[in-house]
């Protein structure tokens, strides 16, 4: 069976979520091999081992991270010439994405970005055209890549081998010629990244800029806070909030949708989500065409019924 190469997602040596979801979808179209790029690949060993990777590939080089992008598509273009893998599982975010293209390029291979699911073949389904479409795609030159969004999958267990092999690789003088300088943690906000959330609770106009109870009803869930670009726009909440094409593509397992009207900039950033729910007192509003549960009503009034109830279980 041919190794799938997982790309995983982590901070400092903490696994992210995406790579246990990656993972499980790799199992699905054949050895699951995880690549683990940076400090912390023995501690995360047992972990991905518990999540069905046969093989653990470490580089620990420090140039691997610390020139940003370029060094981690030149450590997946020399394990894809040596192993000849069935696929390439790389996380669907600002730096995967970049990676993926590098890789292509070097590799002489077709890309798939922003995949919801991935079957056997390996056949992947995007949203396209700004959600406009749903579509399945496969590649159909080289080796396929394909970038992942998070929650595209439940995480699994399986436990694999998890045999452990330290790479030395050879990161060319063009890929180290922007180098990071400084970088500091984000400010935790006691949420969950927005982009990874299983829940998302957004807020848009109809907030008028007090967002306290859509803040405590995402708190009542466990979910991250977004906002559509309405809201940002008036300064009303961070711009790393922000819901939509021009902003954050998120796709949660429920996603609601409080005084946001449905324009298509933000649709195009949530709608794969797997259940929307949308509170408005505008009956006639888009995104009523778009979700699975809808309330017509003033969201101070229905969050904070809702939260109640949440909480009383």
């Amino acid at each position: 069976m041919a190794e799938v190469l997982v790309l995983v997602d982590h901070a400092n040596g903490e696994v992210k979520k995406p790579a246990a979801e990656m993972l499980t979808i790799a199992r699905r179209l054949g050895e699951p091999s995880a690549v683990f790029i940076g400090p912390g690949a023995e501690t995360a060993k047992d972990l991905l081992a518990r999540y069905g990777a046969e093989k653990i590939y470490a580089v620990s080089d420090p140039a691997a991270l610390e020139h940003l992008v370029a060094p981690q598509a030149e450590v997946l273009a020399q394990l894809v010439q040596e192993k000849s893998p069935a696929a390439v599982l790389i996380p669907s975010n600002a730096a995967g994405k970049e990676i993926g293209a590098r890789l292509a390029v070097k590799t002489d291979s077709g890309l798939i970005t922003d995949a919801v699911d991935v079957q056997e073949g390996p056949v992947t389904t995007q949203s396209v055209f700004a959600g406009s479409y749903t579509v399945q795609a496969k590649v159909t030159k080289g080796t396929p890549i394909i970038c992942v969004k998070p929650n595209s999958a439940a995480p699994e267990q399986a436990n694999g081998a998890g045999a452990f092999e330290e790479l030395s690789v050879s990161i060319s003088d063009g890929a180290k010629a922007a180098k990071v300088t400084a970088s500091e943690p984000k400010k935790a906000s006691g949420r969950p990244e927005l982009t990874e959330a299983a829940i998302v609770v957004s807020g848009g106009r109809g907030t008028g800029g007090d967002f306290s109870p859509v803040e405590t009803f995402a708190d009542a869930l466990g979910a991250a806070v977004g906002a559509s670009r309405a809201a940002v726009d008036a300064g009303w909440y961070p711009h790393s909030s922000q819901v939509g094409q021009t902003g954050k593509q998120v796709s949660p397992q429920l996603y609601v949708a409080a005084g946001i009207s449905g324009a298509i900039q933000h649709r195009a950033g949530m709608q794969t989500s797997k259940t929307i729910v949308a509170i408005n007192k505008d009956e006639e509003a888009p995104i009523f065409e778009l979700v699975d549960f809808g309330v017509v009503g003033d969201l101070f009034t229905v969050l904070p019924q809702a939260t109640e109830a949440v909480k009383g279980k």
